[in-house]
């Protein structure tokens, strides 16, 4: 296992600096000229509902203010139990309305004194990964971009399942890293941040698991579409595998697309600097591999479409395709162009039985437990 990487330097301050009260209201303002207060769907839904029940509130004020007037010794206690109520429900709700004005305020701080960018809120983030195409109300908060050396985007993200009071909000942090080619959908189950069974929000059919050697395996679970095997081999060499756990073992990794996730569930953009070193070092760690990976060809690709192929590629000589490719091809071979078969491009997915095994066994054992 090779040392674990340093995370690269990065200016923290403007997560724990004091702050000027004015400059927070300015930014305040400038989000409201870009067109976002910052304030997220589920901020909104609270406020509505807080402001319903300080309404419902200052009505049962009034009127045990005026029964205390009229019948003191009946009304005094139950009225100061809904003041005392009432002023610290008011009091936390402004002292959390302030405290995520300054949370912006220093993301946006902070992602300019790292040569990024901050915008507080998107809705339906179009991103492939496999966490941004469940439930509703989907939105991404507190994104913090950079694009050098690529892209690379810091998020908390949410959805909600479910209906009425079975209805479920998921939240999740992730990092996105654009790719410079498309891969095949591979996904790295870590095993440190399982509780009882994966925590991923999808299932993977077992025979897409694949063993790879040494420790690895003690770390992630990987799953790769069937019949790429021997391309995941070429992706992860174990110089890549060592950056994996010795860098990003809490963390769960998918690829899709030419986009590579990591998902945790926890906030990824926060005000903790301990948060943004490891999720640094987790990046930094990965991206200077890439560059193997970016030279990674689908060979299915021209049998898909060999007309298509040979237009979009030039011939190389065997020596220069096998440095290309995962595999040595014939002489004259050409280089198939950057993308994935069909069967490659997506995992195939498989029906959560766990949770249900769970209940019918509770519901069996409670009744045989009261048959006796």
């Amino acid at each position: 296992m090779s040392a674990p990487q340093p995370a690269p330097p990065f200016d923290a301050g403007p997560l724990t600096d004091p702050v000027d009260p004015r400059a927070v209201s300015a930014f305040q303002t400038e989000l409201r000229a870009r067109g976002t207060s910052g304030v997220s769907a589920a901020s909104i839904i609270a406020i509505v509902v807080f402001g319903l029940v300080f309404v419902v509130a200052m009505t049962l004020v009034g009127a045990t203010m005026v029964s205390m007037f009229t019948d003191p010794g009946a009304s005094s206690f139950a009225g100061l139990g809904i003041l005392a109520a009432a002023g610290v429900g008011i009091t936390i709700a402004i002292v959390s309305w302030r405290r995520s004005r300054v949370a912006r305020y220093r993301l946006d701080a902070f992602a300019r004194a790292n040569g990024m960018s901050y915008e507080a809120t998107a809705a339906n983030p179009a991103l492939p990964g496999m966490l941004f195409g469940l439930g509703r109300s989907r939105e991404a908060t507190d994104l913090v971009r950079g694009t050098q050396p690529r892209f690379v985007e810091f998020g908390n993200y949410q959805y909600t399942t479910g209906s009425g009071k079975n209805s479920t909000t998921h939240r999740w942090g992730y990092v996105a890293v654009k790719l410079d080619v498309p891969l095949p959908n591979i996904v790295l189950d870590a095993k440190g941040n399982n509780g009882f069974g994966s925590n991923l929000p999808a299932s993977f059919q077992r025979e897409q698991r694949l063993s790879l050697e040494g420790d690895f395996d003690q770390y992630f679970t990987l799953y790769c579409p069937e019949g790429y095997e021997r391309d995941a081999l070429y992706l992860f060499t174990p110089d890549i595998m060592a950056r994996f756990i010795d860098n990003a073992a809490e963390l769960d990794v998918e690829i899709v697309d030419d986009w590579l996730f990591l998902y945790t569930q926890r906030k990824a953009s926060t005000l903790d600097p301990a948060t943004w070193a490891w999720l640094f070092g987790a990046v930094g760690a990965v991206i200077t591999k890439l560059d193997q990976w970016e030279r990674w060809r689908d060979e299915r690709l021209l049998i898909e479409n060999p007309t298509a192929a040979a237009a979009a590629s030039s011939r190389v000589s065997p020596q220069a395709a096998g440095e290309r490719l995962p595999f040595a091809p014939p002489a004259g071979l050409l280089s198939p162009p950057p993308g994935v078969a069909h069967e490659g491009r997506r995992l195939k997915k498989s029906f959560p039985w766990l949770p249900f095994v769970v209940v019918i066994g509770f519901a069996v054992f409670w009744f045989w437990s009261r048959s006796f």
